[in-house]
């Protein structure tokens, strides 16, 4: 997949989101290159292997361009490998909007940035409509603070 990812985050409210998941999967990625909003990623997600690369967000934070490819789980190994220092380890949870029009991904974080859930919604265009669960709490879209990129190198247990 490649071209242009517009996404919204927000912050959850409470653990609703799980009852209400119709899959869930374990995520470690780690960040081979994170730096002025550019990311060049390797994820393990179940049994898959991912490599991606991010450009940086546009002015409202909602836009950027990304790229990503399935790789083996073996090439993922070899590739964790070169990453910088503070993989993110996650369990995502997928949620349908209340409408069905969308599905949130939901993210509990474990590790350095335990206690930190947050759920993003993908989008058409910016300005798309779209009905929020009960559990939708804060939106953060645009705080880099929030990014995974972020996260890997200055966790959430350090915010306090």
């Amino acid at each position: 997949m490649s071209g242009l990812e517009i996404e919204r985050k927000f912050l959850v409210n409470g653990d609703d989101y799980k009852h209400q998941a119709y899959q869930s999967d374990r995520i470690q990625q780690g960040y081979i290159l994170s730096s002025h909003g550019r990311t060049v990623r390797v994820r393990r997600r179940g049994d898959r292997g991912y490599i991606t690369i991010k450009g940086p967000a546009d002015i409202r934070g909602i836009g950027r361009y990304e790229f990503e490819k399935e790789i083996t789980l073996d090439e993922a190994e070899h590739l964790f490998k070169l990453c910088e220092p503070g993989v993110i380890d996650k369990t995502r949870f997928l949620v349908n909007s209340p409408d069905g029009k969308h599905i949130f991904e939901v993210d509990e974080f474990y590790g350095d940035n335990e206690g930190l859930v947050m759920a993003e919604v993908e989008l058409s265009n910016a300005d798309e409509p779209f009905e929020k669960p009960d559990f939708i709490g804060k939106e953060v879209t645009g705080d880099r603070r929030y990014y995974n990129g972020f996260l890997s190198k200055n966790p959430y247990k350090n915010w306090r």
